[in-house]
């Protein structure tokens, strides 16, 4: 991507905090770009034949056949966001992008959206994303608001399709500022066979994070799993989650947390229900206070059937001295010894994930050690 694609009045600070959201304005590594600054789209394309881009709108005008997956796994009246969100569809015009990865096609480096709050208070977006039979799909979205801007809110809401045999893996970085709220509601259907890997990482203060993702597992031996990791600052308060009903016959879910919290306050929710036979899940849940703040777990496993297999485990605590006093023994000063547990605590690794995309969460990690 041209660096030219990103509005010339963004600040080098704001590029820096762009980047930090994993957005790369180089198309080397990306297969495709989309970019809305408050809600403007700026630009919307894909390098890889058999996969669109389009900004929503568009699409709708394109595909006939879209408007019956728009609104369809995350319903208008579902609570107060997503009906503000479509009362501004109606008044001023759909926001967002649509992904349409045809039969069987594939990209190797991810398609990227770019989700920047600079000036306006409000910012909506519709993203529907569609992956047909046996295709493989990767995403990565950075979600970011200018330095200083004193207060804002996001309403993001997300439809994801994964086909029979198909391959979707969403990979979202959030850089907000700590006057920024958050409202996401996404969910997803999986179908036969199909795959699904969603990724989160907020690293970075923020005001309010409310954000609870559903999977949809229907099709037999589908897959979904959820991947967060989460550093919670003073002053931040998220409530998070990640659902998973298991529909399909031989479907399985894993729901796995990393939340540290240096004095904000995070709830973590997970919930997965067994419903069909042969299915398995597991939930997994661990937190880190670094200073006085509140993590609260909450994992739910719900069976309905003697066939499903469903687990969870949840542990909040402190660093042990012992593993500081170990460190400290072998050169480290306390700070890089805490540091150093603090890094392999949030090192996740993500099986089916491509490695720029590994990196790319990696790199997010990275860049945050100083808030440790």
């Amino acid at each position: 991507m041209p660096e030219d694609i990103i509005n010339p009045d963004i600040s080098a600070e704001d590029r820096e905090r762009i980047k930090l959201s994993g957005i790369e304005f180089s198309s080397e590594h990306r297969s495709g770009t989309f970019i809305q600054t408050d809600q403007h789209i700026h630009h919307s394309s894909s390098k890889i034949e058999g996969i669109e881009m389009l900004p929503l709108e568009i699409a709708l005008k394109k595909y006939d056949w879209l408007k019956n997956y728009c609104w369809n796994l995350v319903k208008k009246d579902k609570d107060q966001y997503t009906e503000f969100v479509a009362g501004k569809e109606a008044e001023d015009g759909v926001r967002g992008f649509a992904v349409i990865a045809k039969k069987g096609s594939r990209n190797i480096f991810p398609l990227q959206s770019c989700l920047f709050m600079q000036k306006s208070e409000i910012q909506t977006v519709h993203n529907i994303i569609i992956a047909e039979e046996g295709a493989e799909l990767h995403l990565i979205t950075g979600c970011t608001s200018s330095l200083g801007r004193q207060k804002g809110t996001h309403y993001g809401i997300t439809e994801i399709y994964v086909g029979k045999d198909a391959l979707v893996s969403n990979t979202m970085i959030h850089t907000w500022g700590e006057n920024i709220n958050v409202f996401p509601r996404s969910a997803t259907e999986i179908g036969e066979g199909g795959t699904f890997l969603s990724n989160y990482v907020s690293l970075k203060p923020v005001g309010e994070v409310q954000m609870y993702p559903v999977a949809y597992l229907k099709g037999e031996n589908s897959v979904a799993r959820f991947n967060s990791v989460i550093l919670a600052p003073e002053g931040s308060k998220l409530d998070l989650g990640q659902r998973a009903v298991l529909d399909g016959k031989g479907s399985g879910a894993e729901l796995i947390s990393r939340v540290i919290t240096t004095g904000g306050d995070v709830i973590s929710r997970s919930h997965i229900i067994g419903a069909e036979e042969d299915t398995k899940g597991h939930i997994e849940c661990k937190g880190l206070i670094l200073k006085d703040g509140l993590i609260h777990a909450v994992p739910e496993i719900e069976g309905r059937l003697k066939q499903t297999e469903l687990s969870h485990e949840a542990a909040v605590g402190k660093i042990a001295k012992d593993e500081i006093e170990y460190l400290m023994a072998r050169g480290l000063d306390e700070e890089e010894a805490t540091a150093t547990i603090v890094r392999g605590f949030l090192d996740v690794r993500i099986k089916g994930l491509p490695e720029q995309l590994q990196k790319q969460i990696d790199d997010a990690i990275d860049a945050s050690e100083s808030g440790f």
